[in-house]
């Protein structure tokens, strides 16, 4: 098949799943294809920080035999994948991209890890992000990974080198963390979809932890479709994580319809149109712009407000930095100068909160889950900007997203409901602005058929950085 690596790296996983199996496509000829990408951008985006060429391309060989014997192994078979460098991978370093667990090698893969090898998928490689995914994005270890729609700006954290691997077509699609948005920042930066499932749903076993009762896995992708495919592989029990929810997991793919008539989807405007942490103009135009088409799809937009949602984010912060804290304690004493200072001084700042703070924080965080629960009764999903900004100048700040003064996507981690984001538009300057949609606990199901619909109407998913023409 006589096609550039430009128009291979960006097919969709069903479009190379069924390249594969009419055999005009092979799976060494398309990982090969993502290796050859990564030589010409990533010396310039800097989103790996280890890669693998030689088990890729082993795991393409092996996928390529299992298909020429007729043994499919699903939609992920042969598929190039990556992941932020907190999953633990037998034998290959995690690092968290900070000098603290510098070589380190983990003896076994993370669940989700061994999960996407049954499902045949090909690891690339393991990619930069913000490190321990609360701090710095450079370190010293690591290079700042830069945003493939604009080189100067950045991509946001703490999931960055997975966000801009996949705009770039580095990656089909990348496992990222979400602890305050960190899965949902970088992906709305960088104009891909980016899911953060139900808390529970995907196990978090042998990933490095930031905040346990925050911390959540899940894909960045460039289209809907391709991240519920990777969902079904990942999503479901695992007891090695007592946090992990028993729930039957549904048939995503099956979900995506593309019928909203009907759906009811809730908006709670004052909560970022107006006041100190009001969204940009230009994102606010997107975002009605958006509703619109729902409304023209047979959707339902409705007003609603969840009081809480102006209150949470010093407890979403008290919660998370505590956690982190107590994770952290040791090496913050013993080895202040092995982090990033940035990184030393979120993670140190824990120390400051008493249990009186911590208790209090989970009281508002219970409060804003009732809310949430209380405007799910009258609508289906909720929907909001991604962030009240779009990507900013390298230098402008060192912030990640998890900490972000205006964050609008920490609410769903204190929740633990599921909530995409996915792109609806771009700034005049050519910069991407992210859509997010949430749902109620364990219905990613419809939370995904809304975003596909919205997608395929909206047709943002088909535009790519002008970095890859190039």
């Amino acid at each position: 098949m006589n096609e550039s690596w430009q128009q291979l790296c960006f097919l969709t996983i069903r479009e190379a799943g069924n390249l594969f199996r009419s055999r005009k496509l092979s799976p060494m000829e398309f990982t090969q294809a993502h290796l050859d990408a990564i030589d010409r951008l990533d010396p310039t985006l800097h989103t790996y920080v280890t890669l693998l060429p030689e088990s890729a391309l082993a795991q393409a060989r092996r996928a390529e035999q299992e298909m020429l014997h007729g043994d499919f192994h699903g939609p992920l078979h042969g598929i190039p994948y990556a992941l932020k460098d907190l999953f633990y991978t037998a034998g290959v370093t995690t690092e968290a991209h900070s000098k603290v667990m510098e070589g380190f090698t983990p003896k076994f893969d993370a669940h989700a890890v061994t999960q996407l090898h049954q499902a045949g998928a090909v690891l690339l490689g393991k990619q930069a992000m913000g490190e321990f995914a609360v701090g710095s994005l450079e370190t010293a270890l690591y290079a700042r990974p830069r945003n493939p729609w604009n080189l100067g700006y950045d991509t946001g954290g703490s999931s960055s080198g997975s966000a801009a691997s996949v705009a770039a077509g580095l990656a089909m699609a990348s496992l990222g963390t979400d602890t305050g948005g960190s899965i949902r920042g970088p992906a709305a930066n960088c104009g891909v979809v980016g899911l953060k499932p139900t808390y529970g749903r995907v196990s978090r076993h042998g990933i490095v932890p930031l905040s346990w009762s925050l911390d959540h896995c899940g894909p960045l992708t460039r289209t809907v479709e391709d991240a519920a495919l990777v969902l079904q592989a990942i999503a479901g029990h695992d007891p090695r994580d007592p946090t992990g929810s028993t729930a039957p997991v549904p048939d995503y793919a099956a979900a995506l319809t593309g019928e909203v008539t009907g759906l009811a989807i809730g908006v709670p405007r004052s909560f970022f149109a107006a006041g100190e942490v009001a969204a940009d103009p230009q994102i606010l135009d997107a975002f009605d712009i958006a509703m619109q088409i729902f409304e023209d799809s047979g959707a339902q937009i409705r007003e609603i407000d969840v009081p809480s949602l102006h209150y949470y984010r010093m407890a979403h912060t008290t919660i998370m930095l505590s956690e982190a804290y107590s994770i952290h304690r040791k090496n913050l004493v013993q080895r202040p100068d092995d982090y990033a200072p940035s990184s030393w001084n979120h993670l140190a700042s824990g120390a400051a909160f008493s249990a009186a703070d911590y208790i209090q924080a989970q009281r508002i965080r219970s409060r804003l889950r009732h809310q949430f629960h209380a405007a799910l009764d009258d609508v289906h999903v909720i929907a909001l900007p991604s962030s009240h900004k779009t990507a900013w100048p390298i230098g402008n700040g060192d912030a990640v997203g998890t900490l972000e003064p205006q964050n609008f996507r920490a609410c769903f981690d204190m929740t633990g409901m599921p909530a995409v984001t996915l792109p609806c538009g771009f700034t005049r300057g050519g910069l991407p602005i992210g859509l997010q949609l949430a749902g109620r606990p364990f219905d990613e199901a419809t939370v995904l058929r809304a975003a596909r619909a919205y997608e395929q109407q909206a047709g943002w998913f088909r535009h790519r950085p002008s970095l890859v023409a190039q």
